[in-house]
């Protein structure tokens, strides 16, 4: 199926629906040549839109990601490329982290090194900093844009209020704000997205480019009998992935979402990734893929979109037990 495109939020930047993430795998997980494949193919199919971040791999991603972007050769307007500063590459002095002017000034810099290019499309404030007026970030952002080194700024992970002051602070001083937000989205964690955002969507228009829509993989349902060997789950570091997303409950329903998939024909992540492409606010789904056949089965999330009926995304929610509720206002 061709690919989908969508504005990111209110802004003018049309993302493809299904976009090509790098955490654990670009500079880590996988070699160079399997994560040249997968940018390939990707762009081939229409992907427009490549997510990294400074403390992927410290830096290592960026590193990857942007000599393939070279090698390729690809028409600089013809795709998106991200990164996010607050974590730093490892460094652990104060002024190596956070939402500071200087941290934020030399990390976009040095990302700009890495990938060799001469601008970022989307820079991500990765989380928000508590150490920082929200007047500092927000005039930083705005300042890398009016350079030319970024052309737009959002948040990963930031809740509704702080999106919000950002805004607030940029409107009373004609400055650009964020346009998108990056939080998790699944079928197991869906209450930022569907409540919490909710009335942002409307009033200053709010991008999102969901991650882990998986669920670290557990929706694609390979640790329902066994835990294999090489997964992200497995890695040294991320013990709290595990103990998050890896519970008994949770597994009991994808074997129960594994078997709908199957009455309607489909895999079991190709389902749950449409699933996430059916939400209205969702403009792009961010893949992590460590291997090309599994980014080439993700790709048909597109097609299945209108398998996924309304009578089928009640059974989904039968089986989930989960909907958020609305707050009585």
């Amino acid at each position: 199926m061709e690919m989908q495109y969508k504005n990111l939020g209110k802004s003018g930047l049309q993302v493809s629906r299904l976009s090509l993430g790098s955490w654990l795998t670009f500079g880590k997980q996988i070699s160079d040549d399997t994560a040249e494949a997968l940018m390939t193919y990707a762009y081939e199919q229409g992907i427009n839109f490549f997510d990294n971040a400074e403390i992927y791999a410290r830096g290592k991603s960026e590193e990857v990601m942007g000599a393939i972007l070279k090698k390729k050769g690809w028409a600089r307007d013809s795709y998106i490329v991200s990164s996010k500063a607050f974590f730093g590459i490892g460094g652990e002095l104060p002024t190596q982290k956070g939402l500071s002017r200087k941290h934020l000034v030399e990390a976009c810099e040095a990302a700009l090194k890495r990938f060799q290019l001469d601008y970022l499309d989307l820079y991500y404030c990765h989380r928000p900093d508590k150490q920082t007026p929200i007047e500092e970030t927000v005039w930083t952002m705005h300042q890398l844009i009016m350079q030319g080194k970024i052309l737009y700024w959002g948040t990963s992970e930031w809740s509704a209020q702080e999106i919000m002051e950002a805004h607030m602070f940029a409107k009373q001083n004609h400055l650009i704000g964020p346009i998108v937000e990056q939080p998790e989205y699944n079928m197991f964690v869906r209450n930022k997205v569907e409540v919490e955002f909710s009335q942002i969507y409307k009033s200053v228009g709010l991008g999102t480019t969901i991650w882990s829509p998986l669920a670290s993989g557990i929706l694609s349902g390979k640790y329902n009998d066994q835990f294999p060997d090489g997964t992200r789950l497995g890695m040294d570091g991320l013990e709290w992935l595990k103990e998050r997303n890896l519970t008994q409950e949770r597994i009991t329903a994808v074997l129960e979402l594994g078997n709908l998939a199957k009455e309607l024909g489909l895999s079991l992540p190709v389902m749950s990734l449409a699933w996430c492409l059916k939400n209205p606010n969702v403009s792009t789904v961010i893949l992590g893929a460590s291997k090309l056949q599994q980014l080439q089965e993700n790709m048909q999330a597109l097609g299945a979109q209108e398998l996924l009926t309304p009578e089928i995304m009640q059974r989904i929610e039968d089986i989930l037990q989960n909907k958020p509720e609305f707050p009585a206002y």
